[in-house]
């Protein structure tokens, strides 16, 4: 129940920078805007890659893609669907890092005892 927790509350973590850090940005700071929300959006992912052990971490990055796509019709024009594709890649390989590091932590882990 815990890890569901969160998962939860990492998923809010990413609602927020889609939803609630578009309101601070200005104009002129887009590209840092989109640049920070890719970085937390790969770092959610390695963190949900990390603690969670089970298949569903991986339905992750689609949730990611879903989620962004209101957003675009809220703060964007139509042609940063394409983004909704990016957060997607970049969300899969923050999973498939957190994955791998999990595994290797566990290898280790074994190896000592």
């Amino acid at each position: 129940m815990k890890k569901l927790i969160k998962a939860i509350i990492i998923s809010l973590v990413q609602l927020a920078m889609f939803y609630i850090f578009p309101l601070f940005a200005g104009p002129t700071d887009a590209m840092g805007m989109v640049f920070i929300i890719i970085i937390a959006t790969f770092l959610l992912s390695l963190i949900m890659g990390i603690i969670y052990s089970s298949v569903e971490k991986y339905c992750y990055p689609a949730l990611v893609a879903i989620l962004f796509i209101p957003s675009v019709l809220i703060y964007y024009n139509g042609s940063a669907f394409v983004h909704a594709v990016w957060y997607l890649v970049v969300s899969a390989v923050g999973i498939a890092f957190g994955s791998l590091t999990r595994s290797i932590v566990n290898m280790m882990t074994k190896k000592q005892t």
